[in-house]
């Protein structure tokens, strides 16, 4: 960890020098008092991307992109909070040291630093062999080059080459004082009692790198015609290396995912090269695992697009149509690309440019449903229980789709291709939504809840695949208290009420006193973390939240104080005119909460009702008894709310 005063040191110098770290990455003209350039997430051809010296803060009017220097060299470079810290500490000239950490901290931290050490040396010394050894150019690196790889490609993804020799790379490690212990956990040296023996002798290797660039995995390719030994090996599992969490080429292609908004997902490492090679750089492969929820929502930080790329094998096709499921449950959009009959990635690319293979994917990527009914079709035939099967698979892949205007897309364009009555596939929809709530019900309104936030959000994911219903009153008293936390809440003219109280105790207050806990469980930990702070001396809501370790926190802090906030309901009935809110938190706050409240009674009125209409079926006297009590309850509850709401005098 990082001393809070040096980062909250560090984020106030990147704010004055914000038009310094920016300017890094994004070239910047003057205009009027902002800077503008061309915004580095997303093409455009007119400047939209905007930076305020004065402010120290960024937004891009056409992503939607925002926050701090600190925020722009987070998503820019895609890196964590505190390596985001440290970077611009090094900057400015700033020491970092991080807090003293617990002797069994220290050590997990010393071993992944000793991990991560000895996959840099073996990285280092693999493409030295390549390049420098007699056995490495004449055998791997020829390999390399009679596969069509250019000397810059090669470079480019560190590729190297371990000698066909027992041990020659771990007696090169443990001369150069790495502990054997390390070489064994990251698998790149076997351990049998007195026996030691590198793990990738004599193959062509493919460094696996972290998202930041650091090689923490390898594959290797053997060069031999040797039916007993597998064509490719991969390091083992290990701290820093979780094969299910990584995507190859995730490095080189982030920042072009990013601006192309579009990721194309291949299968192996030289599918990744070879589109390379080629020009297509948006590019990343699941290394020969099938693909993960993990895998997904790493492509999902940089873009809600993928592509998926298959070749011509229909057995390899069928098997990974679970992907495309996955993949739609997360709130992607999907779409597939069928390389022609006797093609993969590799070979297809490496007979056109750049634009001849964009011009193919243009033409003949299409739609996943069409692609996977056509798939599964083949197979049916005209056999009854076949199609049966076929169209209870479509089904079931459209109904993971989080968003009911797609799905009804698609299901208006299954009728077609399978000639089947909408209304039959909404049925059968309707009975895997209707299965998959009643087994949820239980851990949804009795468990403590994990619910994403809503699209609009500025911490949304399109990873996350539900909504929280409060999420517009929910954001905007979170908004409140990150931006006048410590403001009086109440005027001194005003009377018969405590002058003292603040807007973010009072926020607190309300919430506790009603047991309201948000459905995100960040604005959660952000309403904690203003009951734990608020009395330290100097505290400052909004420098608070923005300057915070946790990357949840400080990015939703950064938008919400970097943007002209949209008016809610609540704002709308203050009337249209120019006014300032700040003058206004004795009334907008309160009201605001209230009608969070009358949300969430509404909510549950509508809830017992249902459980009200199942328990007259079952005729159980009392339970109907009990239930009409909470609701008349819950009825006046909403009268008292919808009273308050009405009748409050605006100020």
């Amino acid at each position: 960890m990082i001393d809070q005063s040096t980062v909250d040191r560090i984020v106030e110098t990147s704010q004055s020098q914000i038009i310094d770290v920016v300017s890094e990455f994004v070239s910047l003209r003057r205009r009027g008092i902002n800077y503008i350039g061309n915004c580095p997430f997303h093409n455009e051809k007119t400047p939209s991307f905007t930076v305020s010296p004065h402010k120290g803060i960024y937004k891009c009017f056409g992503c939607g992109k925002g926050g701090n220097a600190v925020n722009f060299l987070m998503d820019v470079e895609q890196i964590s909070f505190i390596d985001a810290i440290k970077y611009l500490g090094k900057k400015f000239h700033i020491h970092v040291e991080d807090v003293e950490l617990s002797p069994q901290q220290q050590q997990v931290k010393n071993d992944r630093e000793s991990m991560m050490a000895v996959s840099v040396f073996a990285q280092k010394y693999f493409s030295d062999i390549l390049h420098k050894s007699d056995e490495g150019r004449s055998v791997g690196l020829s390999y390399l080059r009679e596969r069509g790889f250019r000397d810059d490609i090669i470079n480019k993804f560190e590729l190297g080459y371990s000698p066909d020799s027992k041990s020659a790379f771990t007696d090169e490690a443990l001369k150069n004082s790495f502990k054997l212990e390390f070489l064994e956990k990251t698998g790149l040296t076997i351990v049998r009692d007195n026996y030691k023996a590198d793990r990738f002798r004599g193959r062509v290797i493919f460094p696996i790198h972290s998202i930041s660039g650091k090689p923490t995995a390898f594959g290797g390719r053997v060069l031999k015609t040797d039916a007993k030994t597998a064509k490719y090996l991969n390091s083992p599992e290990s701290e820093i290396y979780h094969k299910s969490k990584i995507l190859y080429g995730i490095f080189q292609a982030k920042q072009e995912i990013t601006r192309k908004d579009r990721c194309f997902l291949v299968e192996g490492y030289t599918d990744v090269i070879s589109f390379h090679q080629a020009g297509i750089h948006n590019v990343v492969a699941s290394s020969g695992t099938a693909l993960t929820v993990d895998q997904i929502r790493l492509i999902a930080r940089f873009t809600p697009n993928i592509t998926i790329i298959y070749d011509g094998d229909p057995a390899g096709i069928k098997a990974s149509l679970r992907g495309i499921d996955l993949v739609l449950e997360q709130g992607m959009n999907v779409k597939v690309l069928l390389l022609p009959e006797g093609e993969d990635p590799d070979s297809f690319s490496k007979n056109r440019n750049a634009e001849q293979l964009q011009r193919y994917i243009d033409e003949n990527e299409g739609d996943f449903i069409k692609f996977k009914t056509g798939i599964l079709l083949k197979d049916a035939q005209n056999d009854p229980v076949k199609r049966a099967q076929l169209l209870q698979d479509i089904v079931r892949t459209i109904s993971v789709i989080p968003e009911a205007f797609i799905r009804g897309e698609y299901i208006k364009e299954c009728s077609t291709l399978l000639q089947v009555r909408e209304q039959v596939l909404y049925d059968e929809i309707g009975k895997i939504t209707r299965k998959k709530r009643e087994e949820g019900y239980k851990q949804q309104f009795e468990a403590p809840v994990q619910a994403p936030v809503a699209v609009n959000s500025p911490i949304s994911n399109s990873a996350f695949t539900s909504q929280n219903p409060f999420e517009v009153e929910e954001l905007e008293i979170v908004r409140y208290l990150i931006k006048y936390g410590e403001r009086p809440l109440f005027s001194k003219s005003e009377e018969a009420v405590d002058e003292n109280i603040t807007v973010g105790d009072y926020i607190l207050s309300q919430l506790k006193e009603d047991e309201l806990e948000s459905l995100n469980p960040v604005y959660n930990k952000i309403f904690q973390l203003y009951e734990d702070n608020k009395t330290k001396e100097g505290f400052e809501s909004a420098k608070f939240y923005v300057s915070s370790m946790d990357s949840e926190v400080n990015q939703i802090a950064s938008d919400l104080l970097s943007k002209e906030h949209a008016l809610s309901k609540i704002h709308s009935k203050f009337g249209q005119g120019n006014w300032n809110e700040e003058y206004l938190l004795h009334a907008i706050v309160p009201k605001l909460l209230n009608e969070l409240k009358l949300k969430k009674v509404k909510r549950l009125i509508e809830e017992k009702r249902l459980e009200l209409k199942e328990v007259e079926q079952s005729k159980d006297v009392e339970k109907l008894m009990e239930l009409m009590k909470t609701i008349s309850r819950l009825q006046q509850l909403q009268t008292l709310f919808s009273k308050e709401l009405g009748n409050r005098a605006i100020v």
